[in-house]
């Protein structure tokens, strides 16, 4: 079930609704996870999942915020891979947040991260817009990435948005663009696996490659998140079909980011409650 683009945001409901794909600003979010939380309740949701990039710092504050205001929190996480040169993002739900598999995966891609960035520095002073790594880590998040250096580049005076940031510089193959090292998705997945968790396919509708994807749906994944953004009733089918010809799961959610992505609302997408507690087993509240 999937909230449409015709309702309110801000509309209460006494129909269960979660959204399990939103980051904070543990990676590249504007609300804190506390202030998500809040959010989550204001508008009516049931669930949640906070599904920050390589990181899983957001659930330090979350967990008693979401007891205080009688969210569902499962717990999730957006890993980066690469699979044949391409970026492929794994929705890792369910898996427990104490598993020394899960913490050791993130502190390796904050060290991955921590090598990019620098690389990507280095390329961006050539072009004559520096910017310092005491810049960037005056951003005090725990997951640094592009985003953060979108935004300085902005500030900076270098390009007028995010957009254009990425545009000309960060994006893939672009002028300082740096692919940084990779983790590959079958022991991303087994990592989530012996952490009890699920493994989910990211934003399937990105991969633009029907080869890419059958290759990639032979991999032991648990699911495929079927429900994005402001997806249509139209795209939405492609991936319910296929996810059960698959036998997978389906997951959703809004891929919610705040002020850097203001056109796409916490909520705008969204499981209903079987949906929600047949990916999560156990819950953090």
């Amino acid at each position: 079930m999937n909230w449409k683009s015709d309702a309110s945001p801000t509309a209460k409901s006494s129909q269960f609704r979660a959204d399990l794909h939103c980051h904070s600003t543990c990676s590249d979010g504007t609300f804190s996870p506390v202030e998500l939380i809040r959010h989550a309740k204001e508008i009516g949701l049931k669930g949640l999942s906070i599904t920050d990039h390589d990181t899983i710092e957001a659930y330090k504050t979350a967990i008693p915020a979401a007891k205080e205001q009688g969210i569902l929190l499962g717990t999730g996480a957006e890993f980066s891979c690469v699979f044949k040169q391409w970026s492929i993002h794994i929705l890792g739900y369910d898996f427990l947040l104490d598993d020394p598999g899960i913490l050791n995966l993130c502190a390796q891609h904050q060290e991955r991260r921590l090598k990019r960035n620098h690389a990507i520095l280095e390329e961006l002073a050539k072009l004559r817009m520096p910017i310092s790594e005491e810049e960037l880590r005056a951003k005090g998040v725990e997951s640094i990435g592009r985003p953060h250096i979108a935004q300085l580049m902005v500030d900076k005076g270098y390009v007028s948005s995010i957009r254009e940031a990425f545009q000309q510089y960060l994006g893939d193959g672009k002028r300082a663009f740096v692919s940084g090292d990779a983790f590959s998705i079958p022991e991303t997945i087994e990592i989530i696996h012996q952490a009890q968790g699920k493994a989910f396919l990211a934003h399937p509708h990105l991969i633009d490659r029907n080869h890419l994807l059958k290759e990639l749906l032979r991999l032991p994944f648990d699911g495929i998140e079927c429900y994005y953004g402001r997806f249509l009733a139209d795209q939405e089918k492609r991936w319910l079909k296929l996810a059960k010809e698959k036998n997978l799961l389906s997951s959703g959610g809004s891929d919610f980011h705040g002020d850097i992505k203001a056109y796409v609302p916490l909520g705008s997408s969204w499981v209903d409650e079987p949906t929600f507690h047949a990916i999560f087993a156990k819950l953090c509240v």
